[in-house]
């Protein structure tokens, strides 16, 4: 197993963690209070993840630790010591985008695609509840990720169709 280091060494003020990203091992020095997601841009160079609000109110910076959506904003990076982290640039396998990926091209879910991230990585953990099967309940699940482009209707569109496919939840 390969252990890559982070961006930077430890001052003595930092802990020492290591997080599962993308099916990669890392090793990374961080300060008590960064958060998972100053950790997975700054320590990483992942920026697919945004930082929107920075408090946990707009979802942009939604990604999947052990399975399960979070806002990485608001969970600090030593909470999450290893743990298996997916983010949108882990979605895709093989040179394939993951389906809910795809939907969201077919559905044309986005527009300025800043939010995108966040919505297809919540958009996977909600499939991988299974608690959402129709328009109304998928709107109310992802009632945490906002969209000021307004592409709502394909979002829904789009999960709808992983949905059916049956392979929404896949290859995280």
């Amino acid at each position: 197993m390969t252990i890559h280091t982070g961006m930077h060494a430890a001052p003595a003020s930092e802990t020492q963690i290591i997080l599962k990203v993308n099916g990669a091992v890392w090793r990374l020095a961080v300060a008590p209070w960064t958060s998972l997601l100053d950790a997975l841009r700054d320590h990483l160079g992942l920026t697919g993840t945004k930082k929107g609000c920075d408090h946990g109110q707009c979802g942009a910076c939604t990604v999947l630790v052990n399975g399960t959506r979070i806002n990485s904003c608001l969970a600090l990076a030593i909470m999450k010591d290893g743990a298996e982290i997916t983010t949108i640039e882990g979605l895709a396998q093989e040179g394939r985008l993951h389906p809910v990926q795809q939907a969201f091209i077919d559905q044309d879910a986005l527009q300025c695609g800043y939010c995108t991230p966040g919505q297809i990585c919540s958009a996977v953990g909600l499939i991988r509840e299974a608690r959402a099967t129709t328009p109304e309940g998928i709107r109310e699940l992802m009632s945490g990720n906002l969209c000021r482009c307004g592409a709502y209707p394909q979002i829904v569109a789009a999960i709808l169709q992983a949905i059916q496919l049956g392979t929404g939840a896949g290859a995280e």
